[in-house]
């Protein structure tokens, strides 16, 4: 299977670095209380044990992800909704961008302003999503094919070998199952989240569209109500 990409790796490390200015907080925050609508017990909420989970890889203190979990039970709490919106961007690349807001008259202008200042533009309602797939991913740290074989025994689809990692992908309904299986196992997961995997990717062999490309992918990941990127280019391009 296809889909993970340079973007996937650079925007997970990017993530790394907003943590330490505290930027990716509010992301973190508004998962979790999304996440916690389905329950606010983790270990009866797989999607609230995942939110919490990366928010504590990311370094984010306990009172903040309590409190995000509070909000549930905040009658005065703004009430968050995820609303994904469709793009294309350079090279003709689909783009899915998950956002989790308290005001979506707010949010699409944002999201709007940004494809289109950085040679992106907004899309119709499913033209692009059928392009691609929600799959469960799961970054595992290590290679070899002895730890491939325990990855997919763990009931993963597929699994590939990527810069060092094994990246596993999943059903939608199995994420947390197979991650859980894979822990247990002693295999160390890095990540683990749900994405939209590219159907058939859209290779991007230049270097000027792969840099006109992450500028959008950034200026996009930069707002403060997405919480999620996905595109369905696969960037073979040789860029710094």
């Amino acid at each position: 299977m296809s889909g993970h990409s340079k973007w996937a790796k650079i925007k997970r490390d990017k993530g790394a670095n907003d943590a330490k200015r505290g930027a990716v907080f509010t992301k973190l925050g508004n998962q979790i209380a999304i996440a916690a609508r389905g329950g606010i017990d983790p270990t009866m909420n797989s999607a609230l044990a995942l939110a919490i989970e990366r928010a504590k890889a990311a370094n984010m203190p306990g009172t903040n992800i309590q409190r995000a979990i509070d909000r549930v039970a905040d009658k005065n709490a703004a009430v968050m909704e995820e609303i994904a919106y469709e793009a294309y961007g350079p090279g003709g690349v689909g783009i899915i961008i998950e956002t989790a807001t308290d005001n979506r008259n707010r949010t699409l202008p944002e999201v709007k302003t940004a494809l289109v200042k950085n040679g992106g533009r907004i899309a119709d309602a499913g033209s692009v999503a059928f392009q691609f797939t929600r799959k469960g991913v799961i970054t595992v740290d290590g290679t070899g094919e002895d730890l491939l074989l325990e990855v997919l025994d763990a009931g993963a689809e597929d699994a590939v070998e990527e810069d060092g990692e094994i990246i596993v992908y999943t059903d939608l309904k199995d994420l947390a199952s197979v991650r859980s299986a894979l822990v247990d196992r002693g295999v160390k997961v890095k990540d683990a989240e749900l994405r939209y995997i590219a159907n058939t990717p859209v290779e991007i062999a230049d270097p000027e569209v792969a840099q006109k490309l992450f500028k959008v992918l950034d200026a996009l990941d930069d707002l403060d109500d997405v919480v999620n990127v996905h595109t369905n280019a696969d960037i073979t391009a040789d860029i710094e």
